[in-house]
This record gives structure tokens, C-alpha cells and sequence, in this order.
């Protein structure tokens, strides 16, 4: 594959995405507390194991793998995006359905969510130039890391403080709408991403094999680094399912923030970042499924 890949892009549907993205980040934000980021300040080795695995490893070894196996430029830049991404708004629910440690999950996401401001930027930049086969794209596409560092605080930071002031102020309002509010949102996000696969069927059928694994074994490297740390620190059963699921699950909704508005010709990128949104789901429940069927981990 080379050059850039001609996607179909209504730009007025940007604004409808940024919207989606807030309502998840919202939505998740309603049940967090201040408690969530103290916990692991008093029962920090899952929490930091997992976002060790998510915000170091799993960019790093991206990286590794696709100057190694020389995966196209714009497709290795994509999973290069999509692991410098926090872990994804659903992961807690998945966590849940798991049998797993739900407390650990919620530790991760509030402070993945907060650090992923500063690291989601810094990574995509440093790493998308340290890949020499990436590099060349990266630096032709002229990427400000300070103007992904404010798109991320709005559509981030901004709402996961609001949210948690919401859930404070109003715990019962809170209570009620935290659930609906990101089914709500998860239904808008897959049916953007559907929209946008329809408007570009020639050239996801075309293109369908050369992205198709890669975000499947990449998906795969997620989980397993994950599930590799729990294993490595001897976490007990419970925190080390939370940490493969946090790990394994990105929130692929801000890659496609971030190159809606700054990269709206990397086809390629978009690719790999909108097919990463629909698989994680199809993995992770199927994982926390497989995992629900087995002895109630969080008495292990």
C-alpha cells in the first residue's frame, strides 16, 4: 500500500464525534471519586502494574513490531495511535461481567484518563519518530503535540471533572443516568463508525486483509502484556483479569478524535483506529464471558 487512502470524511461530523467522545468520558466520570485516585496511593502494585503495561509497554513493544515486521507506514502509525490511548470507558463494565476486580478497573481508568492528557500525545510523537518507517509520515503531516494535548483535555480532562462534580453534587442523578447515558453513548460511537465504514465500503472490502489481522494480533499483544504483568507480580486472579481487560480495551473513540481533526487523510490510520473500536468489544466480551463462567475470581 502506498500514499495516502482516499477517505469519504463529512468534516461537520467531526463535531458529533468530539460530542460522543465526551458523553463516554462523561458517562464514566459520574460514579468516579476522589477515593478512585487515592486507592492507589494505599494498593498501588495492579493499578501501577496495568498502567505500566498500557502507557509503556504496549506503545513500546507497538513500535518494536511494526519497524520489525515493516508494516505500512500509515497502518503502523495507526496502532502506534491506538496504544498511546487510554484504556477504553467500557472496560470497567467488562471487568464487572469478568468476576474481576472492578476496584482496580475504576483505579486505572480515572488515572489513565487524567495522565492520558499529557501521555497520549508524547507517546503517539515519540514513538511514531523513533519507528524509522513512520518517521518520514509523522513529520510530513506536521504533528503539534500541544494541540493534541488541548483536543485531549477537552475532550478528556473537561468532561472527567465535570462528571465527577455531577456525581458528587448530585449522587441520585448520578445513580440513574451513568449506565443508560454510556449504552447511549456506545450506541452513537458504533454507529458512527458504521456510517463511516458505509461510506467507504470499497474501500474497507479492498483493503479488508491487510488491516484485519493487525488489530486482531495487536489486540491480542494488548491483553497478553497485560495479563503478563499480573502474572510476573503474582497479582491474584481478580486484579490480574482487571489489568489484562484495562490494558487490552483502548479507547480507540480518541485515536479517531485526534485524526479526524488533525489527520483527515490517513486513511490507512483510520482504518486500523475505527476497526480497533469495534474489535475490543467483540475480544474483551468474549474474554470476560469466558472468565464469568469460572469460579468467582475475587474470592481467589
Amino acid at each position: 500500500m502506498s500514499g495516502p487512502l482516499p477517505i469519504h470524511f463529512d468534516p461537520a461530523s467531526l463535531i458529533m464525534l468530539n460530542v460522543i467522545m465526551a458523553c463516554m468520558m462523561f458517562g464514566v466520570s459520574l460514579t468516579l471519586k476522589t477515593e478512585d485516585f487515592r486507592r492507589i496511593l494505599i494498593a498501588p502494585v495492579a493499578p501501577l502494574a496495568g498502567l505500566f503495561a498500557q502507557f509503556i509497554l504496549l506503545p513500546a513493544t507497538t513500535c518494536l513490531a511494526t519497524w520489525a515486521l515493516d508494516i505500512d507506514p500509515e497502518l503502523a502509525l495507526g496502532m502506534i495511535l491506538v496504544a498511546s490511548c487510554p484504556g477504553g470507558s467500557f472496560s470497567n463494565v467488562m471487568t464487572w461481567l469478568a468476576r474481576a476486580n472492578v476496584a482496580v478497573s475504576v483505579s486505572m481508568t480515572a488515572v489513565s484518563s487524567l495522565v492520558a492528557t499529557v501521555l497520549t500525545p508524547m507517546n503517539f510523537a515519540l514513538y511514531g519518530y523513533l519507528n524509522p518507517n513512520t518517521r518520514e509520515l509523522l513529520t510530513s503531516i506536521s504533528l503539534d503535540p500541544l494541540s493534541i494535548l488541548v483536543l485531549v483535555l477537552l475532550v478528556l480532562g473537561v468532561p472527567l471533572m465535570l462528571g465527577m462534580w455531577v456525581g458528587k453534587r448530585f449522587p441520585g442523578f448520578a445513580a440513574r443516568s451513568e449506565k443508560p447515558l454510556r449504552l447511549f453513548a456506545l450506541v452513537v460511537f458504533l454507529g458512527f463508525v458504521g456510517i463511516a465504514f458505509s461510506n467507504n465500503v470499497d474501500l474497507f472490502l479492498e483493503r479488508f486483509h491487510t488491516f484485519f489481522w493487525l488489530v486482531v494480533l495487536h489486540n491480542l499483544l494488548a491483553l497478553s502484556l497485560g495479563n503478563g504483568m499480573g502474572r510476573l507480580l503474582r497479582l491474584p486472579v481478580a486484579d490480574r483479569r482487571a489489568v489484562t481487560l484495562e490494558v487490552g480495551i483502548q479507547n480507540s473513540g480518541l485515536g479517531l478524535v485526534i485524526l479526524f481533526t488533525f489527520f483527515p487523510e490517513a486513511g490507512g490510520m483510520m482504518l486500523i483506529t475505527a476497526f480497533w473500536g469495534v474489535w475490543h468489544l467483540v475480544s474483551g466480551l468474549t474474554l470476560a464471558s469466558i472468565w464469568s463462567r469460572t469460579r468467582d475470581a475475587r474470592t481467589a
